[in-house]
C-alpha cells in the first residue's frame, strides 16, 4: 500500500487526509510537504537574551527574525539553515534548533517557576530544555525516556545546555505514575507516533516505516501513556498531549479515551495559541466513529512555510 504514491506521498496517507483537512486549507497543506520550511531556533535564556542572539547571528549574517507570541524564538530563512545550525552559538549551546510546532506544545502547557512538571516522553530534550527556560530554571523538572539510546541523547543536550536542574529517569513513562501519583503541576506528553508531519514529498525515507497497521500501534502506546500521565497530576494540575501525527485514531481517540477512564475527573480546555497558528478544532467524529464533544477543543495544527503539523490537547485535572 505504501508502494502506491499520490504527489509524491503514500496514497493512503493522502485519502486519510482529505477526510481530515477542510477542504479552502487543502491546496496550502498538500504544498506544504515539497516547501522549503523556515528554520526555527529557540534562544537558551538562562544563559543570553534572545536580543542579544539576534544582534550576534545578524552580524554574523543571518536573517534572525522574532515572532510574537515567543519571544524566546528566532526564525531564519530556510537558504540559511546549514550555516545556522554550525554556528558557535548552537555548539555552545546557547541557541537549539526546534521546530515551531514543538514550541508551541511548551507555550501552550503554560509551566510556571516553583512548579513540579514532568516531561513523559523526553528525548531528545528540547521540550525539556524549553520547559526549564519557561521556569526561570526554578522548579523541578523531572525528565523521563524509555529508550536508552535516546536517554543518553536527551542527558546530552540537557548538560550542553547547562540545565542541572531536570532530573532524567531512564525508564517506560507509562509506569510514571507508580512513583510520582498526583506529585505533578503539570505533566508534558509528547508521545510516540507514526510522525506523518515529518513526510516530505519524493523523499520516500520519511515515510519507509509508515502503514495504518503502525498508527493503530502507535494508538496502543499513546493511551497508556496519556493515563500514566493523568495519574501524575495533582488535582488542578494539567496536561498538554501532543502528536506530530494528523491521524485521529492517535489524536482525537486517545483523547475520548482518556475521558471516558477518568470521566469528571479532567475536562479539555483550548490551548492558548498565538494569533498567527493556522489551526482547526478536534475532529468530533472519525469514519463513523463519534468522540467526546469536548475533544473539538483541541487543535490540529495545519503545516505552512514555518510550522509543521502538530496536535495538541490541553487536560486538566478537577480540583
Amino acid at each position: 500500500m505504501k508502494d502506491q504514491l499520490e504527489h509524491g506521498l503514500p496514497a493512503a496517507f493522502v485519502d486519510r487526509c482529505r477526510a481530515i483537512v477542510p477542504e479552502a486549507e487543502w491546496p496550502d497543506f498538500l504544498a506544504s510537504f515539497r516547501r522549503p520550511r523556515a528554520c526555527a531556533v529557540r534562544v537558551n535564556t538562562l544563559r543570553t537574551t534572545t536580543e542579544a542572539v539576534r544582534s550576534r547571528l545578524r552580524a554574523d549574517g543571518l536573517a534572525a527574525a522574532p515572532l510574537p507570541g515567543l519571544p524566546e524564538t528566532l526564525i531564519v530563512p530556510a537558504g540559511q539553515r546549514a550555516a545556522l545550525l554550525a554556528h558557535p552559538l548552537v555548539a555552545a549551546g546557547d541557541l537549539y534548533a526546534q521546530g515551531l510546532a514543538s514550541q508551541l506544545a511548551t507555550l501552550a502547557l503554560d509551566p510556571q517557576p516553583g512548579e513540579t512538571v514532568l516531561d513523559l516522553c523526553a528525548a531528545p530534550g528540547g521540550k525539556t530544555a524549553h520547559i526549564a527556560c519557561r521556569m526561570s530554571g526554578r522548579g523541578r523538572i523531572i525528565a523521563i525516556e524509555a529508550v536508552k539510546k535516546r536517554f543518553f541523547k536527551l542527558r546530552g543536550n540537557l548538560e550542553k545546555q547547562g540545565l542541572a536542574c531536570v532530573e532524567t529517569r531512564c525508564m517506560d513513562g507509562r509506569a510514571a505514575w507508580r512513583c510520582l501519583s498526583e506529585a505533578c503541576d503539570r505533566v508534558m506528553v509528547d508521545a510516540p507516533c507514526s510522525s506523518e508531519a515529518r513526510f516530505r514529498a519524493g523523499e520516500p525515507e520519511t515515510f519507509r516505516y509508515w502503514s495504518p497497521r503502525k498508527i493503530g500501534e502507535m494508538r496502543r502506546k499513546q493511551k497508556g501513556l496519556i493515563r500514566a500521565g493523568i495519574r501524575c497530576l495533582k488535582p488542578g494540575g494539567a496536561l498538554l498531549y501532543a502528536t506530530c501525527s494528523f491521524a485521529p485514531e492517535e489524536n482525537e481517540s486517545v483523547v475520548h479515551d482518556a475521558l471516558r477512564v477518568f470521566g469528571d475527573a479532567v475536562e479539555v480546555a483550548p490551548p492558548s495559541l498565538p494569533g498567527w497558528v493556522r489551526a482547526q478544532p478536534g475532529l468530533t467524529e472519525w469514519r463513523g466513529r463519534a468522540f467526546h464533544p469536548d475533544v473539538q477543543r483541541a487543535r490540529r495544527i495545519l503545516p505552512d512555510a514555518r510550522t509543521s503539523g502538530f496536535f495538541l490537547c490541553l487536560l486538566r485535572r478537577r480540583p
